[in-house]
């Protein structure tokens, strides 16, 4: 196998001096000390050599994953519904090896900006879901069509996402006794709406870092925006996307993308509540009651075996099977396959859109909107009504693993209506900002900085959103009535006629 080894002697001295040195690390057998049966690679051996002396936490982490644990070769021997790889056919080389650092950190060099020559080694700092497609194509695919893979662009390309980000992280100042607003840093971008959605991360050159006592400064890329967290983030390879988002790295542990922690990280109040409704929730109540009695590693995951109530997963990406092996719902890793209506919308709750690459949208009015400001929907950019009904059908078959048809049936008639009524609440706060532009009360050059304008973003950034996903989670009443819920939508709403009000009443009495 080519290594891309500088030097073949190079590399022998190399790992001889490694050994030597760090006799725990490595046994001759290519086995990792300490562990059963790991079949290592000679370039992962003597990665791992050196950072179990530098970062012994990645060591450490890599060690309980499942890539530690087993070769890909064994792995694809298991049932269908067992697999976690996806691909047909690997390559050799990446068959016979535990998928170790050098496996993941080296694949496809020509596309990776971020390769750099590295004790011998040619190596990527980032790995990407095009790196992971490799095992996981099925999975990448999907990724790549959501909207999560594609929030980066969403925002950064949306130019009405994008006024609202500059407008709400930019640095406020005091000028002639006005404010005055500037951009955002790229610093604050990445802390704040980037941390989610992700960052540009490309190679400005190469820098030199200090790397410990014995091997004092070594010369690596130079990367923008880097680190990144955040589900949109687009790769030195140009690849978009980051399974690590879910899959925190070295673990990459199924078990912490299925407990609901990890989407607390972004899913959060005021403007995408999931996680605070779930915990108020009669099945966040289970979930927090029983978790430690679950399996959280088993696949396929089987409900009423290996846990009895939904975390944020089971809904909306898991493999979940029956105690008798029929299928509930498939695997997916395009997070709104089984979503049939946004909750969260720009400005009304909608359809689906049919691509991740909401960017592309333009309402009847030519603007970047899923909707006009009327709420007629652009429905060419989502989805139709037997699509909607269809992944309707696929979330009614996971409620149906433990409630019964007339339950099942109510709750989604409920919350059809608490669509429909939070909907009409927005167009009334709509109509009233028009009113208030359209009489000059308000300036619409940046619909987002001022007084008024601030109150209408609530009333469809916040407010909505919490009573939707109260009534979409089954649960959490409090947060569909007073945490940020009714009574905020109507109380904004009363304060929005109040200011337009007493702002046309003085610019009457200032023109007399």
């Amino acid at each position: 196998m080519n290594m891309r080894l500088r030097s073949e002697g190079y590399v022998l001295f190399f790992l001889v001096f490694l050994f030597i040195c760090y006799p725990a690390a490595v046994s001759a057998s290519g086995k990792f000390a300490g562990a059963e049966e790991i079949r290592l690679s000679a370039p992962t051996q003597a990665c791992i050599a050196c950072h179990k002396a530098v970062s012994p936490g990645i060591v450490s982490d890599w060690l309980s994953s499942r890539h530690a644990k087993i070769i890909p070769a064994e792995a694809m021997k298991k049932p269908a519904l067992e697999r976690r790889i996806s691909s047909d056919r690997l390559p050799d080389e990446l068959s016979v090896y535990a998928v170790g650092c050098y496996e993941c950190h080296s694949l496809n060099p020509v596309r990776h900006k971020d390769n750099f020559n590295h004790m011998g080694y040619m190596i990527n700092v980032v790995v990407s879901p095009n790196d992971c497609s490799t095992c996981h194509p099925t999975e990448a695919d999907q990724y790549a069509r959501s909207k999560k893979a594609n929030a980066y662009k969403n925002l950064m390309k949306n130019p009405i996402y994008h006024n609202l980000v500059k407008t709400i992280t930019g640095i406020k100042k005091v000028e002639n006794g006005k404010l005055v607003s500037q951009p955002p840093s790229e610093m604050t971008l990445r802390e704040t709406c980037l941390g989610c959605h992700g960052t540009k991360v490309e190679v400005r050159g190469l820098k030199k870092v200090y790397a410990g006592s014995a091997w004092g400064e070594i010369t690596v890329p130079d990367l923008t925006n880097w680190p990144s967290q955040g589900v949109g983030r687009e790769n030195p390879d140009g690849s978009i996307g980051a399974c690590t988002a879910c899959h925190p790295r070295h673990g990459f542990s199924i078990e912490v993308a299925r407990k609901p922690y990890t989407c607390a990280q972004c899913h959060l109040d005021p403007d995408v509540p999931a996680w605070n409704v779930y915990k108020e929730s009669k099945h966040g109540a289970i979930y927090a009651s029983k978790k430690d009695d679950w399996d959280f590693g088993a696949v396929p995951w089987v409900l009423g075996k290996d846990f009895n109530a939904p975390t944020c997963a089971t809904c909306h990406v898991s493999l979940i099977v029956s105690p008798d092996g029929e299928v509930i719902a498939e695997r997916t890793h395009d997070f709104g396959a089984r979503l049939w209506v946004r909750l969260f919308g720009l400005i009304y709750s909608h359809a689906q859109p049919v691509s991740g690459d909401t960017s592309i949208i333009r309402n009847k009015d030519g603007l970047s909107m899923p909707t006009a400001f009327t709420g007629e929907p652009a429905t060419k950019y989502l989805i139709d009504g037997a699509e909607q009904d269809r992944r309707k059908g696929v979330m009614k078959e996971i409620c149906r693993g433990c409630h019964g048809t007339s339950w099942i049936d109510n709750h989604f008639e409920k919350l059809d209506n608490t669509i429909k009524e939070t909907n009409e609440m927005t167009l009334s706060a709509t109509q009233l900002m028009v009113e208030a532009w359209e009489k000059g009360i308000e300036d619409i050059s940046n619909p987002f900085d001022e007084e008024i304008e601030k109150l209408w973003i609530k009333q469809w950034l916040f407010y909505p959103s919490s009573i939707r996903y109260a009534s979409a989670m089954t649960g959490a009443p409090d947060y569909a009535s007073f945490k940020n819920g009714w009574w905020e939508l109507s109380d904004n709403l009363r304060k929005m006629r109040n200011r337009i009000d007493i702002k046309e009443h003085i610019m009457k009495h200032q023109s007399e």
